[in-house]
């Protein structure tokens, strides 16, 4: 467990929150149970830390007070909307024999172990945290999902998962999925554009237009001497009838 140590306060006003922040410190308050709400102060460095742990909302944490330890769960924290620090706590106590609902994070362990993940597959992980209800006395800090044996097509789902005494999920009305391993996505790239063969495709087109074009002209110049021919035999016949 996290340990914290914390100053009782008595603060009233802003102005004293203020000079309080200042000093390095955090204005909180612990809550619950049959005793009274106890204001109280914390290091802004030590807070901070504990803050960037996955499971800083589920772990309990033990905070010293003139002597006294208290088991506690953090349950709200208010940031500035500046600089994003944090300026306020709340901490609930921790009663034995209560029930508490918690978001768990889940870790999934043996992902070399997974012959769906080995042959391309995706974990597609559909829950990172899930809530549970939970002892007080026995609050579970991860649930651990097994990818071990997993191939191509398997689910996990809650009722597959192995958790502490007394504690549930409180989605009770169906057995929930929290991955899968899914068939790897395969993208394919577009078939390059066959330049070369176009190319060749546009001259051996072109080819037959050219030789078309020349029979062409071959046929009007061989028409055109046809015709040369037929007007310089008719001329001939022309001035022998005149001699005639």
């Amino acid at each position: 467990m996290n340990t914290l140590d914390a100053t009782i306060r008595d603060t009233k006003t802003k102005g004293q929150l203020a000079v309080l922040r200042k000093s390095g410190n955090i204005p909180a308050i612990m809550y619950g149970g049959k005793e009274d709400n106890q204001k109280i102060s914390i290091s802004k460095k030590q807070i901070q830390i504990l803050i960037n742990k996955e499971n800083f909302s589920s772990d309990v944490i033990i905070l010293k007070i003139d002597g006294k330890e208290f088991n506690v769960l953090p349950r709200e924290i208010t940031f500035d909307t500046v600089s994003d620090d944090p300026i306020h706590i709340d901490f609930l106590r921790i009663v034995k024999g209560s029930k508490i609902n918690l978001d768990i994070p889940v870790k999934f362990i043996n992902n070399e172990k997974s012959p769906g993940l080995k042959r391309g597959g995706v974990l597609n992980i559909v829950r990172r945290k899930v809530e549970l209800s939970c002892p007080t006395e026995n609050i579970p800090k991860e649930i651990i999902v097994d990818l071990d044996n997993l191939d191509i097509g398997a689910s996990i789902k809650i009722s597959s998962v192995n958790l502490p005494e007394n504690v549930k999920p409180t989605i009770k009305d169906r057995d929930f999925v929290i991955a899968t391993v899914a068939a790897p996505t395969v993208v394919k790239e577009p078939e390059k554009p066959a330049e070369a063969s176009e190319e060749g495709a546009e001259n051996q087109e072109a080819s037959p237009e050219g030789a078309e074009g020349a029979t062409d002209d071959k046929s009007k110049a061989e028409t055109d001497a046809d015709k040369n021919k037929d007007g310089a035999k008719k001329d001939d016949q022309k001035a022998s009838a005149e001699k005639k």
